[in-house]
């Protein structure tokens, strides 16, 4: 008996032709405020290439910069919109086509904010996401992280901890570093 095919997908990078948040916090809340967050946090950022909590912070420094005191509601419209602007690679989608015909379950694993991976998500007819959640308190965010970043060993225990113990075939599709964990654990592992 052959086992159920999952097939999960990193987004920026790997679906996408290119970085996805800075694009949405430019449309959500300008560039103007873009800017001025990403010059706030840049001695956090210069130091932070090869630190893994430095990184992580830099992030969570840009979305509290750029998404603290606005509605969830208001942000996730803004996702809606977005997501069809997101350019994706054509060979990268062929593939989830290609699984999405055979029945295979597919997942969007990524760092990139929830706000908008389930709107890119349903756009390309994903069945599920697995991504960066952002703290919402009485309906606005904070910019701050639920848990960590899902990224490098987070993704790959997100997917672990979505998968819920079945036994499947695992095909996973990435482009950097920060998705060896997850190719690393796949049975069919795709470098884009």
């Amino acid at each position: 008996m052959t086992r159920p095919v999952v097939a999960a997908f990193d987004l920026d990078g790997t679906l996408s032709k290119h970085d996805t948040l800075v694009p949405f916090l430019r449309r959500a809340v300008g560039a103007r405020r873009v800017v001025a967050s990403l010059a706030r946090s840049a001695p956090l950022l210069l130091r932070a290439r090869a630190d893994r909590a430095l990184r992580d912070a830099a992030k969570e420094a840009l979305l509290v910069g750029t998404v603290a005191g606005r509605a969830e509601a208001e942000l996730r419209a803004v996702g809606r919109a977005f997501a069809p602007t997101v350019a994706l690679r054509d060979e990268v989608v062929a593939h989830l086509r290609r699984h999405q015909a055979a029945g295979h379950q597919t997942v969007i694993v990524s760092a990139s904010p929830t706000l908008y991976v389930e709107a890119l998500a349903a756009r390309l007819g994903v069945d599920a996401v697995v991504s960066t959640e952002l703290e919402v308190v009485g309906g606005l965010l904070t910019g701050r992280y639920v848990g960590r970043n899902c990224r490098a060993d987070e993704k790959l225990r997100r997917l672990v901890e979505w998968l819920d113990d079945r036994d499947v075939e695992l095909h996973a599709y990435g482009n950097r570093p920060d998705d060896d964990d997850m190719l690393g654990r796949a049975d069919v592992a795709v470098a884009v």
